[in-house]
């Protein structure tokens, strides 16, 4: 396996439109993207800064997956994402080197990339992502 880049950092949080607000007036950043993604139970806001993303997650139901993590954890860091090319083999690889996956099959997300999530257990506590670009 070999990353491109880094595609994005994922960050949950509990206010989107305040969240958006505070990267834009504080930080200097420009929303370029709100979207809903409901199979993840999530809304999205998404900046560029260089080659990488920053990523807002807001949960749309306390049962989705940024929602339990929001309740566990609180607000911040959720995911990092890396860029790759041919997931599908990827995930094939990782399998085969014993990392734990959380998709075994590549499946549609923000931004219509194809996405997969390593599980943290093996990736030293962080949740981390594989995107591709769809053809």
């Amino acid at each position: 396996m070999k990353p491109t880049h880094i595609e994005h950092i994922g960050i949950a949080v509990k206010d989107l439109e305040s969240s958006i607000q505070f990267y834009e007036e504080k930080m200097g950043l420009f929303c370029y993207r709100v979207e809903e993604v409901p199979e993840q139970k999530v809304k999205t806001a998404f900046f560029k800064i260089g080659q990488t993303k920053i990523e807002l997650l807001e949960s749309t139901s306390p049962d989705g997956p940024v929602g339990k993590f929001v309740e566990k954890h609180g607000e911040g860091l959720h995911h990092l994402a890396f860029a790759v090319e041919d997931l599908q083999e990827n995930l094939a690889e990782l399998e085969e080197k014993e990392v734990g996956l959380i998709d075994r099959t590549p499946r549609i997300g923000a931004e219509s990339l194809n996405i997969a999530f390593l599980h943290p257990k093996s990736t030293f506590g962080v949740l981390t992502e594989l995107c591709e670009q769809t053809k």
